[in-house]
């Protein structure tokens, strides 16, 4: 049996974050193309939509993008009204690849 550590996502990928309305777009690309698809197993819709349960985010449907071994992630009524409509400081939830890259994966040691 091989041996596994649990490590934060910003430890093996970056992210990047946009946003359109109330939606949040975020990219997930792993350093290592080997780790594509252990992310795949890993960082589903619904672990991502659990992550930013906390802000309203109703729906995160994950495209898959193979070629190019990075995920995009798209996350409905995050933004808390969006720009226009938000107080919020981060209105265009650029720091919202932050939170996603603080979630835990299981890569070998």
């Amino acid at each position: 049996m091989s041996e596994t550590r649990e490590v934060p996502l910003h430890a093996v990928a970056h992210a990047r974050a946009g946003d359109k309305g109330n939606r949040s777009n975020i990219s997930l690309i792993p350093y290592d193309a080997a780790l594509y698809p252990l992310l795949a197993a890993q960082v589903t819709e619904a672990r991502v939509l659990a992550l930013f349960a906390h802000r309203g985010a109703t729906r995160c449907t994950r495209y898959d993008l193979p070629e190019l071994q990075a995920f995009n992630f798209v996350i409905d009524d995050v933004l808390e009204g969006g720009v226009n409509g938000s107080l919020n400081l981060d209105g265009h939830g650029k720091t919202q690849s932050f939170r996603l890259l603080s979630l835990t994966v299981t890569i070998p040691a």
